[in-house]
């Protein structure tokens, strides 16, 4: 422990002094960027007196794995730290994974990257790039196969009508089976409920609101939604009511969610019969995976995933 103190040490006298250089040379970027590094220092050696996380090298996560896991590390942050203003409101330092989670947790509907990104950075104060989200599905799957259940929860994909992985899709393993499937229709929903929930954050919490991202977000989606501006006359002249936005997409909403709701119910029954554990987070590898095959006398039937039948002679 003494040998890793001293090195922080070391590490947080050339962390300052590379700050005071930056600062008498007006680099205002690389003393932002230092300073982060400073921070994130001096907060592994106060958890290392304090024995908040004993044994934890700086290099380790607060889970006290090396570098974290896959994927979890803030975004363009080297190992040990967050990336600058990667410390979402509250100031604790926040993995990318957990950004992606507080996010997905926020529209409480599947997600493409980019909107998980938009909404991290606009609501929660996160640093979140949707281009560096690619992998992270494919490290919570390596770590599901690894230690099944091993962390209270997984980001996974969303699961096609093919109980295949839907490309671009991000949910939480924590949540319903029929949440995580994807129907004709969910393209749809889904949008409309995360409009929904952007819009009652915005309404319930008056610092978002003025945050000019935030405000761009629901107007971008406003745009996509009947109703949600005030008229087309004004409907770029200012932001959108949040409130108005959010009864709009509700509307929509009522109109589609009860055949969504029947098609995500029979998809859900379908992965709950024909795939395992990991296949129901993560969606089956191959088709061969929920192809059934049902011996009747002397055929063999052969039902695909899309509801194809071929029938063969019994050897």
């Amino acid at each position: 422990m003494s040998d890793r103190l001293d090195e922080l040490e070391r590490r947080i006298d050339e962390l300052r002094a590379g700050v005071r250089t930056a600062m008498r040379a007006k680099d205002t970027a690389t003393a932002r960027t230092l300073r982060a590094e400073l921070r994130a220092a001096e907060r592994a050696w106060d958890a290392l007196v304090t024995g908040d996380l004993p044994g934890a090298a700086p290099d380790e996560s607060p889970d006290g794995s090396p570098d974290g896991p896959p994927g979890a590390r803030a975004a363009g942050a080297p190992p040990g730290r967050a990336s600058e203003g990667g410390a979402p409101r509250g100031g604790a330092l926040v993995t990318v994974r957990e950004q992606v989670h507080q996010a997905l947790t926020l529209l409480a509907a599947p997600a493409q990257p980019r909107l998980v990104a938009a909404v991290s950075e606009a609501l929660l104060g996160g640093t979140l790039r949707g281009s560096r989200l690619t992998s992270l599905r494919r490290d919570e799957e390596r770590s599901f196969a690894s230690s099944p259940y091993g962390r209270p929860y997984y980001l996974c994909a969303a699961l096609t009508d093919r109980l295949s992985p839907a490309r671009g899709l991000l949910t939480v393993s924590t949540w319903p089976l029929e949440r995580r499937v994807v129907g004709p229709l969910s393209p749809r929903v889904d949008f409309l409920t995360c409009a929904m929930a952007v819009a009652r954050q915005l309404g319930a919490d008056p610092l978002a609101a003025l945050d000019p991202r935030a405000l761009r977000l629901l107007a971008r989606m406003a745009r996509n939604i009947p109703g949600a501006a005030a008229d087309a006359d004004t409907a770029d002249l200012g932001p959108p009511d949040p409130a108005r936005v959010a009864e709009a997409a509700a509307r929509e909403l009522a109109v589609h969610a009860g055949r969504d709701t029947r098609d995500r119910a029979e998809l859900a029954g379908r992965a709950t019969s024909q795939l395992d554990d990991r296949s129901r987070l993560f969606g089956a590898t191959t088709l061969i995976t929920v192809a059934r095959d049902a011996v009747v006398g002397d055929t063999v039937t052969t039902s695909g995933p899309a509801g194809d039948t071929a029938t063969r002679g019994r050897r």
